[in-house]
């Protein structure tokens, strides 16, 4: 099973603001105070959204920019003279997705890829390969069942440089079948069970190989991101994941990324990444002297204080004997590695985070809803109530429970738990896929699948 280590913590701090320009006089500072004085607020905001709008409208046109990975979350500077884009746009938004001008990626540093194992269909994967890649990520490897194995969706995907889709078919597991993991013990615990055991030992197989696959590209990082989960490289002055690994010190082989779980405040959340922006955080990222009885309160009645896992996600440097530990882990068949953690960057975990999700995991799984069952075929306490609600109870039941257990509807304890920090507010990411559809990016490229295929 997975192998535990005592990590030192690694403080990525956000660089200083500075001023829009260095050279000003104390006389024009002080004008400009006083002319920030005397104009109404409400015609500065007017003045500064103007501003913002003619920056990226000249953005827009400006050519030769790259319409996913020059993409940048930048603070909005208060001073009238200093607006800045929220979100770079694009050269041109072509019907052709093809013939953009992409970011020479072989001059990266680091290179940073992404290995998952889904099911989902492209109104999830999409929006979550495309963030990545705004937040550093250049290579993905995705091994693919279910909607995202169905020719369409896999054309789509294909289309986005950067990003492999690999098929489960008879090769990959016959492949996979002589995989040395099936020797080891670290694993064994999870072998020829349903449900849960069977997700994870496909995963660890999948992440062997993707190890192999970005060898061969040249990674120098790997992560392991199911696609409810989007990296939230706070800390950093660009929003980037690669500004934090880049200065991971060289003897580092591993970096721990704590992860946060969504708190949807409705039931009827169709888009996730879209919708939510409320998150409970990690014990990790929580003060010692946190009153404990608020821990309690933020459980809401369920067995654990999260819903599903706690103990995050790490990235991996690209060495010789790497291998998975499991789906959250990595580790080394000669050398135990050394792990770090970051302190503000974490992965953002949307799970339940719609009502549909408690049927499509009932449907994954071919077991019977019964306390002793759904111990076999589940890890979580909670994922086996979930499937046993699932399995049992009407719509308007199920809705219900899910309201109860999952949905964060009291307002006055939200805000009582944002006060002490144990709830947060998180709009980064809405904010980039929002501009990302907004812009046309998502439609463009299945547009252009389309045509290609015509």
């Amino acid at each position: 099973m997975a192998t535990f280590i005592k990590t030192p913590r690694l403080i990525i701090n956000p660089s200083p603001r500075l001023p829009c320009s260095t050279s000003s006089s104390s006389l024009s500072s002080y004008s400009t105070k006083n002319f920030m004085y005397r104009v109404p607020s409400w015609l500065l905001v007017f003045l500064l959204f103007s501003v913002s709008l003619l920056t990226f409208f000249l953005q827009w046109h400006g050519g030769d920019i790259d319409p996913i990975n020059q993409w940048s979350l930048q603070p909005v500077v208060s001073t009238l003279g200093c607006a800045t884009k929220v979100l770079g746009g694009n050269s041109s938004v072509s019907s052709d997705f093809r013939s953009w001008k992409f970011y020479n990626e072989s001059n990266v540093t680091p290179k940073i890829c992404i290995t998952s194992t889904t099911s989902a269909g492209l109104e999830e994967v999409l929006p979550w390969i495309l963030f990545h890649k705004v937040v550093g990520v250049t290579n993905f490897f995705l091994f693919v069942e279910g909607k995202a194995a169905s020719p369409n969706v896999s054309k789509v995907l294909e289309s986005i440089p950067g990003v492999k889709v690999i098929p489960r078919t008879r090769e990959l597991e016959d492949q996979q079948a002589k995989s040395r993991i099936w020797n080891e013990t670290w694993l064994s615990d999870a072998f020829h069970k349903p449900c849960n055991s069977a997700l994870f030992v496909k995963q660890n197989l999948n992440m062997e190989m993707a190890i192999a696959m970005a060898r061969d590209s040249s990674m120098d990082w790997i992560l392991h991101v199911d696609t409810d989960e989007l990296l939230h490289p706070a800390g950093t002055p660009d929003y980037s994941v690669r500004d934090i690994l880049a200065k991971v010190p060289s003897d580092v082989d591993a970096v721990v990324f704590t992860n946060y779980e969504s708190a949807v405040e409705r039931d009827d959340i169709k888009e996730p990444f879209s919708e939510v922006t409320l998150f409970k955080k990690n014990y990790e990222h929580l003060p010692n002297d946190s009153n404990f009885e608020l821990y309690k309160i933020a459980t809401r009645g369920n067995p654990n204080y999260f819903l599903t896992y706690g103990n995050g996600k790490s990235a991996a440097r690209i060495k010789d004997h790497l291998r998975p530990n499991g789906a959250h882990r990595w580790y080394n068949y000669v050398n135990e590695p050394k792990e770090i953690k970051v302190d503000e960057a974490a992965i953002l975990h949307y799970t339940y985070a719609r009502f549909s999700d408690l049927t499509s995991r009932r449907d994954r799984c071919n077991c019977q809803p019964t306390k002793q069952d759904v111990k076999r075929c589940f890890w979580l306490d909670f994922d086996r109530s979930a499937f046993i609600i699932a399995s049992t109870e009407t719509p308007e039941r199920m809705l219900q429970w899910y309201g109860d257990h999952v949905v964060w509807n009291n307002k006055n304890m939200n805000l009582k738990l944002l006060k002490y920090g144990i709830l947060t507010r998180i709009y980064t990411p809405m904010v980039i896929i929002q501009k990302l559809k907004e812009q046309g990016i998502f439609a463009s490229i299945i547009a252009s699948v389309e045509v290609a295929s015509a």
